[in-house]
Formats: structure tokens, sequence, C-alpha cells
């Protein structure tokens, strides 16, 4: 059983910089690969990043490329996701999630075996 609770969200201007924290409970955090997704109001959950257990190997969906960047600290059991240069369509929940199994790059929603609860990104223009 692994327990998410996510921290950082809030309200910036478009170009500003926001970090999300995931702070994981359970001894088995170093084991998943963690991955983030974020759901704007009427649209879909949608992958945004993975990294695998052990922090080697990152993935992003091209909209967010080169301004996110996923981390995780396994000592902490802890994943961030460094955002900058945020523009208003990254306006959405974020949600931390851990992923069972072999590291795949890319997840659905329904791959996911634990979310968090969810912070809110709002970016204004």
């Amino acid at each position: 059983q692994v327990q998410l609770v996510e921290s950082g969200g809030g309200s910036v201007q478009a170009g500003g910089s926001l970090r999300l924290s995931c702070a994981a409970s359970g001894r088995t955090f170093s084991s998943y690969a963690m991955a983030w997704f974020r759901q704007a109001p009427g649209k879909d959950r949608e992958f945004v990043a993975s990294i695998n257990w052990s922090g080697s190997i990152t993935y992003y969906v091209d909209s967010v490329k080169g301004r996110f960047t996923i981390s995780r600290d396994n000592a902490k059991n802890t994943v961030y996701l460094q955002m900058n240069s945020l523009k208003p369509e990254d306006t959405a929940v974020y949600y931390c999630a851990a992923a069972p199994g072999y590291y795949r790059r890319n997840y659905y929603p329904n791959e996911i075996a634990y979310w968090g609860q969810g912070t809110q990104v709002t970016v204004s223009s």
C-alpha cells in the first residue's frame, strides 16, 4: 500500500514557476515508477511526466518538454515536478501517481496503482 500526498500548487502568472511535491508513505516507494498527470475542467486526465524507480530515466508529454522536470528522492520518499515557463493551458489539477511493474515511460490512468488527492495549479495570462 502506498499513500501519496501532493503539495505546492497555487496561482501564478504566465511565465512563472511552481514546484510540486508528492510525499509517499510505505517502504516500497523506491520500487515504483512514479508519474504526474493533470486534469483540466471538462477534459480527461492526461499523462504529463514519468520517472523510473532510480530516477535515471524520465519521459515527458510533448507539451511540457523543456519546461517541466520530474525528479525523485527515494531517501525522502518524495517525487517532484518543477514547472517553469508556465502557460495558461497548464491550468489543471495535478495528480501524483505510482505505477507498478516494469517502467514503460508513458502511462494511461487505468495503469496506475495509487493516486494522490491532487493539487490545483492555476496560470493566469
